[in-house]
Formats: C-alpha cells, sequence, structure tokens
C-alpha cells in the first residue's frame, strides 16, 4: 500500500544552452507528489503518515524553495555570487530564515546561506526527480515520484528496497538507536 504527499516549490532556474524561451531566467511553482510505500504499521494503521513523509523531505528540499537553481556551467553563476559577495549575503544573512542542512551530491550542491542550489544537468522536471531520489532513497520507501512545474510534468517509479523500522504508537521511523524522535517509544531488541 502507499501514503502519498505534496509539497509546493517556489524556484527560479534557466536552461542554459537551450534555444528556447527557457534560456531566460524565470520562476515557477512546482508541485512535487512522493509516493512512500511498505506494509501497514500495524500500530497506527497505515504505511507512514503523509505528515511525516512531508517533514523528511521538506528538511532537505526546502533548500529549493524560494530558491535560484543554475547548472555548474551556466556563466551566470559567477555572476551571482558576486554580487552576493558584494551585498555581504553570500555566507548569509539574518533574514534568510528559509533554509534546510547543506547538501552535495553527485547531481546536486545546496548552498542554504544564500538560496542556491548549483546542479551538474539542467533542472528540468526530469532532472529534479533524479536530484530528489538521490537525496531522499535512503530516508523513505519511495514508489514513485511526479513533479509538475509550469506545463511541463514528469513521474517515475522506483523499485522499494528499504527496511524500515517504524514505531507502532506514531508510524515514523526509528532512530538508529530504535527510539522514536516523535513520542520516545523505545523499540525492542535495541
Amino acid at each position: 500500500m502507499k501514503s502519498i504527499t505534496e509539497l509546493d516549490l517556489q524556484y527560479a532556474h534557466r536552461f542554459y544552452g537551450f534555444k528556447g524561451e527557457a534560456q531566460f531566467l524565470h520562476g515557477h511553482t512546482g508541485i512535487l507528489t512522493i509516493e512512500v510505500e511498505d506494509s501497514i504499521n500495524p500500530g497506527v494503521n497505515m504505511v507512514f503518515p503523509c505528515n511525516e513523509i512531508k517533514k523528511t523531505a521538506w528538511e532537505v528540499l526546502q533548500n529549493f524553495d524560494h530558491a535560484l537553481v543554475l547548472r555548474e556551467d551556466d556563466p551566470l553563476l559567477p555572476a551571482i555570487l558576486d554580487v552576493y559577495e558584494k551585498q555581504g549575503i553570500r555566507n548569509g544573512a539574518p533574514t534568510n530564515t528559509m533554509k534546510g542542512p547543506s547538501f552535495k551530491t553527485e547531481l546536486a550542491t545546496a548552498y542554504p546561506e544564500c538560496r542556491l542550489v548549483v546542479t551538474k544537468e539542467t533542472m528540468t522536471v526530469e532532472g529534479f526527480i533524479k536530484i530528489v531520489y538521490d537525496l531522499l532513497k535512503d530516508k523513505l520507501n519511495i514508489s514513485k515520484l511526479s513533479f509538475t512545474s509550469g506545463v511541463n510534468a514528469a513521474s517515475c517509479d522506483f523499485t522499494t528496497k528499504n527496511k524500515i523500522d517504524r514505531c507502532p504508537l506514531c508510524g515514523i521511523a526509528l532512530a538508529e538507536d530504535g527510539t522514536c524522535p516523535k513520542c520516545g517509544y523505545k523499540g525492542q531488541g535495541f
């Protein structure tokens, strides 16, 4: 069975090297749908609480919200960083409260202090799905991701393979030490 949740993301990007309207810097409202598959947790009668899926995903994906997303070879990138440096905001500002932990993967690097994500490939809807799966595959049993941005949409199905121990009281993933980070339940055998 599946639990399904959605996240809205506001971001700006461009398709560097593309011959068409998308070559210009522009913004989008994107809707990411995450489908998590597993057995029904008998304690709470659900696969995974949707608000916890959203919380787990948002911890990392908030770096894309209200951010500029550029490909690593885009000539705008050094210019943007130079402007941020001159403004004194390259390393953050007290008013920047919409940020998650920085990350660096093979596909993308987040610089949350300056609301910037640098990608290896152009961030199309398909490219975003690849990035999201890479960031969340070890945290959730993702069976499908769909992303809609403007008139563009893509989806991809995945084979779930994780064994995630979940709390019988609230359904969320137990920490490595077998305790529930939400309610404090302590799993047996830990």
